[in-house]
């Protein structure tokens, strides 16, 4: 399937009932999504658990804010990277890639740059993989990073600001940056 121009990536950092980090690729007009509970390492040692959640509308991967307490991922949500993408194989249809169950791509996001794999390990179950390349590193991204690439917000910042349970969303961020408040 020909695309027009570059594919977007998105990943939302979400306090629900657990922290994690939404990792979304536009393919075949939608954003496939997977859930990261423990959210992506620079480090190519570091496999990340990655759950297949259902796919989102393109207009999604601009959302930061909250989702009302009660509904299906309510709390707080952030835009914590943002870019492009491609895979690797240049004639490779993504979205045939990301069904057949491993896709190795490039990111160009404002946090995370170079090679990257997901691969199928069970039914949902999915790996995500920082490849070995010059932006690979042991530096813990989610600690040095923790705000948001859009508003340059924490998670307890935008509870604040619109009105969502700021208690809740300071648990999702860094235990340093919380003392500096």
């Amino acid at each position: 399937m020909p695309t027009r121009g570059p594919l977007r990536f998105v990943i939302q950092k979400h306090r629900a009932s657990a922290l994690h980090y939404d990792f979304r690729l536009e393919a075949a007009g939608t954003m496939r999504s997977w859930a990261v509970p423990k959210g992506p390492s620079l480090d190519p040692r570091q496999r990340r658990l990655a759950m297949e959640v259902e796919d989102h509308p393109l207009e999604y991967a601009n959302f930061e804010g909250i989702i009302p307490e009660g509904e299906y991922g309510g709390g707080t949500v952030m835009i914590w990277d943002e870019g492009a993408w491609a895979p690797m194989e240049e004639d490779a249809d993504p979205a045939k890639a990301i069904d057949k169950g491993e896709i190795r791509f490039v990111l160009a996001g404002k946090k995370l740059k170079g090679s990257w794999a997901l691969v199928r390990t069970g039914d949902r179950k999915w790996l995500l993989m920082k490849r070995k390349d010059e932006y690979a590193s042991t530096v813990d991204i989610e600690e040095t990073e923790p705000r948001s690439v859009r508003t340059k917000r924490l998670l307890v910042d935008i509870a604040r600001d619109e009105g969502g349970d700021t208690k809740k969303a300071a648990t999702g961020d860094p235990k340093t940056r919380q003392a500096a408040r």
